[in-house]
């Protein structure tokens, strides 16, 4: 069968009329890019990631980590893009699996797709609930604990997801933009300091590719967490035949590049030889306290503030992209169906819902959990936040790699008008160095979290994303048996594929 006979049953029937459906042509290819580079956060990566991959892994060569990443995620983003034009469904990484590996994958990348996208949103809120407070109690001589700002946050993040997408988008898009004129006023005075001259050593390849690389290029992995949710939006984009695909490489070029010149810049302005010792000393207040030596107090100000503001950014796209996860499963019936319930805006209200009380359960867990910690204040960064957001990255990786499978699987069947580069090479290569990766993740998963030696939460963590991939996979096998008609419906918007 031709791929162009594969449109109609790789919708979204179950949701593509205008009462019982997403909205429909509310983003174009700025509003998805703004999305997809809000969930990988600038300010975060730049303030919190990329000091802490310093200062954890002793490497050097960090910002060329994010060209070697740019490289491989470029070549993921072929077979990606390309099934983009024709699979067009709210569950993304569920849809592009269940039609290039079989529907019981797909149920069992949904499900891991669903504990990696809500630990990472979940675990967002420890960093912001930290900064925020951190940042309230200095200015106003307050007590805030931690736990009440991120409530905070979570009000936000919960009415926006209940409203129209285009809402969060334009919020998103003036966040978004002040984070990188923030992250320019840094990298410009960091150039014109350079006490060290401007050095290129932070993109040495010989001063990455040393016996820490496998944990540079771990921690780096997380900055891109997002950059695929291009095709989460596909039902609600302008022209998902194209926006998605131009979405996904414009943001996937703009973060390796920006993240790589800010890692870059850092280096020169801190010196080459004393960027592991200050951001060992000063972590994530790192940028924050240059700022201050030297240029002004207000500047450092309201960059810490655009940091609060770009961890929010963070946690309203990744809730999104849970929610429409959650309406998608419902939708097919894989999970019930009254999770596909929608409101008067066409917002996923169901998804949303229960995305924020599996949120608010785990505040309120890390919160009492934490009482009286002897980690103090820094408790929700070092527990909450590192223990979830790696979580995240390990299953986001997992499930790259099958997707890159997955485009040579799908290709097979639809290979009319598609070179052999789009339907088996760049896959492959994708596969192969996002495999490469993955293991790298899993060998040095101990560092990641911050233990030394051996613990039992280097298994426990990963095991989080693994096991419900298993359940999915098995439940999706029971569904093929007990019900073939849900089963037949699987990643095709709940309608059953014509060609099955």
């Amino acid at each position: 069968m031709s791929h162009e006979q594969t449109l109609p049953s790789t919708g979204t029937a179950a949701g593509n009329g205008s009462n019982n459906g997403l909205s429909k042509r509310t983003l174009g290819v700025p509003a998805l890019v703004f999305m997809i580079i809000a969930a990988s956060a600038p300010l975060t990566v730049v303030a919190g990631g990329i000091p802490s991959n310093f200062a954890v892994t002793g490497n050097v060569g960090i910002p060329l980590s994010f060209i070697v990443l740019g490289v491989c995620l470029a070549l993921f983003a072929v077979g990606y893009a390309a099934m983009s034009s024709h699979i067009r469904n709210a569950g993304a990484f569920y849809a592009y699996i269940a039609q290039g590996l079989g529907r019981a994958a797909g149920v069992g990348a949904a499900w891991a797709a669903l504990v990696s996208y809500n630990a990472m949103q979940i675990g967002i809120y420890g960093l912001f609930g930290f900064a925020s407070a951190s940042f309230v109690n200095a200015k106003l001589g307050l007590n805030v604990p931690w736990w009440l700002a991120a409530l905070v946050g979570f009000v936000i993040v919960g009415w926006l997801g209940i409203n129209k997408v285009d809402l969060s988008a334009k919020i998103i898009g003036v966040l978004v933009g002040l984070e990188f004129l923030a992250v320019i006023v840094f990298d410009i005075v960091s150039f014109a300091v350079s006490p060290e001259g401007v050095s290129g050593a932070g993109l040495a390849p010989s001063n990455l590719f040393t016996a820490g690389v496998g944990a540079a290029l771990a921690f780096s992995m997380a900055a891109f967490m997002g950059f695929e949710s291009a095709a989460i939006y596909s039902e609600e984009a302008k022209d998902p035949s194209r926006s998605i695909a131009r979405a996904t490489y414009i943001a996937v070029g703009i973060i390796a590049l920006f993240y790589a010149f800010s890692g870059w810049a850092m280096t020169v302005g801190t010196g080459p030889s004393q960027i592991v010792a200050k951001s060992q000393e000063f972590g994530p207040d790192l940028p924050f306290a240059f700022l201050t030596s030297h240029g002004a107090v207000i500047v450092s100000d309201i960059a810490q503030l655009l940091f609060i503001t770009s961890l929010l950014a963070a946690l309203i796209a990744f809730h999104n992209a849970v929610a429409r996860y959650v309406f998608s499963l419902g939708r097919e019936n894989v999970l019930p169906h009254g999770f596909a319930r929608i409101n008067t805006r066409h917002a996923p209200v169901a998804g949303s819902l229960t995305q924020s009380v599996l949120a608010l359960a785990m505040l309120a867990v890390f919160a009492i959990a934490g009482t009286g910690s002897e980690l103090g204040e820094m408790y929700p960064v070092l527990t909450f936040f590192t223990w979830l957001t790696n979580t995240a990255a390990f299953g986001l990786v997992l499930l790259l790699v099958l997707i890159s499978v997955a485009a040579i699987g799908y290709f097979r069947k639809h290979a009319a008008g598609y070179s052999l580069w789009t339907r088996v090479v760049a896959p492959a290569l994708a596969a192969l160095t996002l495999g490469t990766v993955f293991v790298l993740i899993v060998v040095n998963f101990n560092v990641l979290i911050g233990s030394d030696g051996f613990s039992p939460l280097s298994w426990i963590l990963p095991a989080l994303a693994v096991v419900p991939g298993i359940a999915g996979l098995l439940w999706g096998l029971r569904l093929k048996t007990v019900r073939p008609d849900i089963y037949r419906g699987i990643g095709f918007g709940g309608a059953p594929d014509t060609s099955a």
